[in-house]
């Protein structure tokens, strides 16, 4: 993305062709639409489409924001503290601060997610991480240490690990 910082009272506006695209070994796709720079840390948001049962998020919470997602098209399955919820076309989730959560495409179905996140905290720098460790360029390990910069924290969870592996890890 090239814009810049927006000056007070005016408008942000993406043209799709301007976006970044990150794309996944996976064959799922990030589009990166609006950092918390461009948008006086209002809200940050991307697009995001996943292949039938891709995972795209691990358990995680955030301390600062909430979390938006809008299905564009298919089903997602979402972690919602310690319940598993399918989301479809036209649905919406709005995940409150300390909640935790994940999510990932059904099985048999993709998924396309307008995702956004508020108050916005800086997030192109965490999804180019992602797309790095999806192609084995880094360890999921990097994620760690910049948890607070990017409002990501990671947990651990039997309920989602059973919903997405049909056992828990034998870790």
């Amino acid at each position: 993305m090239t814009s810049s910082s927006q000056p007070a009272g005016s408008a942000l506006l993406v043209r799709d062709r301007d976006a970044e695209f990150l794309g996944l070994p996976s064959g799922g796709a990030f589009r990166l639409l609006a950092d918390s720079d461009e948008t006086g840390a209002a809200l940050s948001a991307n697009r995001l489409a996943l292949v039938a049962g891709a995972d795209g998020a691990q358990p995680h919470l955030h301390r600062l924001s909430s979390e938006f997602f809008y299905v564009l098209d298919g089903a997602a399955e979402f972690l919602l503290g310690d319940r598993i919820q399918v989301v479809g076309k036209g649905d919406v989730l709005v995940i409150p601060p300390g909640l935790p959560h994940a999510f990932g495409a059904v099985q048999g179905s993709g998924t396309d997610l307008l995702v956004g996140i508020t108050p916005g905290v800086q997030r192109f720098g965490y999804f180019r991480m992602l797309q790095r460790i999806a192609e084995g360029q880094d360890s999921p390990e990097s994620l760690l240490p910049v948890q607070d910069r990017y409002d990501v924290h990671f947990l651990d969870s039997v309920t989602w690990q059973i919903a997405r592996n049909g056992r828990p890890s034998a870790e």
